[in-house]
């Protein structure tokens, strides 16, 4: 099969979350009309695509991960036409447009579970949903010990009005997400035409949310141990083999429109051989490369973590996906600047703080290095710039149900949601017109604004650009990987096509080789320093 047409083997995506990136309103939330301001910055930045977080009209128990309509815009991002002109004006720059699909749960102010709740148990309404009797004497205890991954317990029990107790609804995240059942038709024929939908409104793709959650075990076991999304350990609710009957059937909806339309698949999978599964040629065509994301700063691991995942995924012929932040896990610019740099969950005030200079060194190297890699590239938004978490945000600004579901144990993600910095001088950092914020951004982001960084030599913004442009200039997105040796134990060495890449993670500097530097995510001479990454064109 010819790959000549194929974007997203190499595509470089840009996700935005867009109630954190541009407010066109003045009301302190961005929104799609502030998205397409934007779109200049993004093209001149050199990504190929951009994929939005959710703009569906939600309550926004979950940040818009709680869908009531999958067709309609929330007010809170404009009207449901922008997302039309979006898609439009994005294409005629010549950028790919992605969206999130949540097929896992909706909100319950949806519809269908509107229908359902108001329906009989055994009823075609409730069958959409996973509904289930309860244990005990008068069914007063869940049907299992299943867990949400936000904290607490994963089943909710219904009330009639006039109190009486009835059936219990599975939600895997919050109380005002039910997951849907995904054994029945009436669901797959109803995101069959969620698919269509969008398809013929222009979508390049989808980013499927909870990829690996649709399907549950058989019978609804009880867990054996705590599982968590993010986690290593699979439990009975995840990474279900009658998952991928699904996406084989989406595959062939995708199939139906023109041009190469593709699916990207979010599932924390922790068995490599398992998550090429996801990317089959009859399936989804990427699959985030959660492994790189969590990989601790240390060379070994990374080269690992590179070598085992595009085997994996060379097995089934898909395309190696890497990623280092998105709108779940602490920035990189912060997490690189921890003791354990694995550790992906956020920090609040009273804890121990990251070192975000440390942290900004290794990003920029980590950043390098992924962007030197064959295959596609996601990044989010900020991480061009530079951005730190938030791990000073006060409590009283949390909205992330993770922190009251836990009992304020996790600060959760909302660290990682902060406006976008775009005006050092302006109101708000120049998010919003009014200088609104619906998160308060830290000091730190006024110095790291784009205005201080876009075509200045050095910055962060900078170094991003120059790597996009060289990718593409040299194909090193249908590159191939070899190893290069002679570097030591803590230098990530390989090179691809033209370009030689090292990067030092934790060693004594290292002498560089005969060549043309290309480039450098610092200052370089004749050595390269630890905690760097170097582009160089063999000579």
């Amino acid at each position: 099969m010819s790959t000549q047409n194929q974007w997203w083997r190499n595509a470089v995506i840009y996700q935005i979350y867009p109630r954190s990136f541009a407010d066109a309103s003045g009301d302190g939330y961005g929104d799609l009309p502030g998205v397409m301001d934007r779109l200049p910055y993004l093209k001149d930045l050199g990504v190929d695509a951009l994929w939005l977080s959710p703009f569906y009209l939600s309550p926004m128990a979950d940040g818009g991960y709680d869908v009531a309509d999958y067709t309609v815009v929330d007010p809170l991002f404009g009207e449901t036409a922008d997302a039309y002109s979006l898609i439009s004006e994005a294409h005629d720059k010549g950028l790919k447009v992605f969206i999130d699909l949540v097929p896992n749960h909706t909100s319950d102010e949806h519809e269908w579970f509107r229908a359902a709740v108001a329906s009989a148990p055994g009823s075609p309404e409730r069958a959409m949903y996973m509904f289930r009797d309860g244990r005990g004497t008068d069914g007063e205890l869940p049907p299992n010990n299943w867990s949400s991954v936000f904290g607490g317990p994963g089943w909710t029990r219904l009330h009639r009005p006039d109190g009486t107790p009835e059936q219990w609804y599975l939600h895997l995240f919050d109380i005002k997400q039910p997951d849907l059942d995904w054994t029945n038709e009436r669901v797959r024929v109803a995101f069959d035409d969620v698919l269509r939908h969008w398809l013929e409104a222009g979508v390049d793709g989808f980013r499927v949310d909870v990829a690996h959650g649709l399907v549950k075990e058989k019978g609804l076991p009880d867990q054996e141990e705590v599982t968590e999304l993010l986690g290593t350990n699979m439990g009975p609710m995840w990474d279900q083999d009658g998952v991928h009957e699904i996406y084989r059937r989406w595959h062939r909806i995708l199939g139906e429109y023109d041009g190469e339309r593709a699916l990207t698949a979010e599932a924390w999978v922790p068995d490599l051989d398992r998550l090429a599964r996801y990317v089959r040629p009859d399936e989804m065509q990427q699959a985030f490369n959660f492994d790189f994301l969590t990989a601790p700063w240390d060379a070994a691991t990374y080269r690992r973590v590179i070598t085992d995942s595009m085997a994996a995924n060379d097995a089934v012929g898909a395309p190696t996906t890497w990623v280092l932040s998105n709108h779940d896990v602490m920035r990189h610019a912060s997490r690189l600047g921890r003791i354990d740099t694995s550790d992906r969950n956020g920090a609040g005030p009273g804890e121990p703080q990251p070192d975000n200079a440390l942290g900004l060194r290794r990003a920029r190297a980590a950043s390098l290095m992924m962007l030197a890699l064959p295959g596609s590239a996601y990044l989010y938004q900020g991480e061009e710039l530079g951005l730190p978490e938030h791990t000073t945000l006060p409590h009283e600004y949390r909205q992330d149900p993770v922190w009251e579901r836990s009992n304020h144990e996790q600060v959760g993600r909302d660290g990682c949601r902060i406006p976008m910095p775009w005006s050092a001088d302006a109101p708000g950092l120049g998010f919003s017109p009014t200088g609104e914020t619906w998160l308060p951004q830290p000091e730190s982001y006024r110095g790291l604004a784009a205005d201080q960084q876009v075509g200045v030599p050095g910055s962060t913004w900078s170094l991003y650009r120059d790597a996009l442009s060289a990718r593409k200039s040299m194909a090193l997105g249908d590159g191939a990987l070899e190893w290069v040796g002679g570097f030591g134990d803590d230098v990530v060495a390989f090179t691809n096509g033209e370009v030689t890449v090292l990067t030092n993670v934790s060693g004594s500097p290292v002498s560089l080789p005969d060549g043309e530097v290309l480039l450098a995510s610092t200052a370089v001479d004749r050595e390269l320093p630890r905690d760097a990454t170097i582009w160089m064109k063999r000579s």
